[in-house]
């Protein structure tokens, strides 16, 4: 009695993470399954109703698409790994340079003054900065002018104040006080790169920030 493997084939999938469009209870085989199949299709057919040779020719093609996918997705898995490689080689350079991460609150005090980073959804008539140290306590707080929505920096004196990581809030008001939604940003040394669950995370003060959240790299102000 022949075995039949068509419909098991007309989904060909394997590690090539092509996907079936017809009911997942298909049959899902590879390339290795698919030679089996058809070779104990073969030992197994009747000899007096033979394979027509139109449906083996289709076959023996599925088999060929089956093994360029295979190949295919195998070359695509290596390139990725090259990539990811090349990128956290480049992004070792990255170590003591200075960066603006697009999350975070914090900053570094390096005894001269430091930029406080932060991101408005709309205009703001007022804006209150205020800098917290490691335990939360207030350290500073001033008013900034009138700033436009969008990426805006205040200047922190931190000439007084011991060097360290420190914390800072924004409260931003519209020209009807209302509260404008204002996100911070994280600035400071990268003092390390890991590679962790196929992301690239670099550490600044003290905290990891993902590659794709830094938005600007520059040269430390005091070398």
């Amino acid at each position: 009695m022949a075995t039949n493997i068509t419909t098991g084939l007309d989904n060909v999938v394997s590690t090539t993470g092509v996907t079936s469009t017809k009911a997942s209870s298909a049959k899902i085989v590879g390339k290795d399954e698919f030679m089996k199949m058809l070779v104990a299709q073969l030992k197994n057919q009747n000899p007096l109703n033979p394979m027509d040779g139109t449906d083996f020719a289709a076959q023996l093609a599925q088999f060929s698409s089956l093994e360029q996918l295979s190949n295919l997705n195998t070359e695509l898995k290596a390139q990725s790994v090259n990539q990811m490689t090349l990128g956290y080689a480049q992004s070792v350079s990255m170590i003591g340079k200075e960066v603006v991460a697009n999350t975070g609150n914090t900053v570094t005090a390096n005894g001269q003054t430091v930029s406080l980073n932060y991101n408005l959804a709309k205009d703001a008539q007022s804006v209150t900065m205020s800098v917290m140290d490691k335990n939360g306590r207030l350290v500073k707080t001033w008013e900034e002018p009138a700033q436009k929505a969008g990426l805006n920096k205040a200047t922190w004196d931190c000439s007084g104040v011991e060097k360290g990581d420190y914390t800072f809030q924004v409260t931003a008001r519209d020209s009807s006080g209302g509260l404008v939604s204002a996100n911070t940003m994280t600035s400071g040394l990268v003092t390390a790169v890991h590679f962790r669950s196929n992301q690239i995370l670099a550490t600044v003060n003290g905290c990891e920030v993902a590659l794709s959240d830094i938005l600007e790299i520059r040269r430390p102000n005091n070398t």
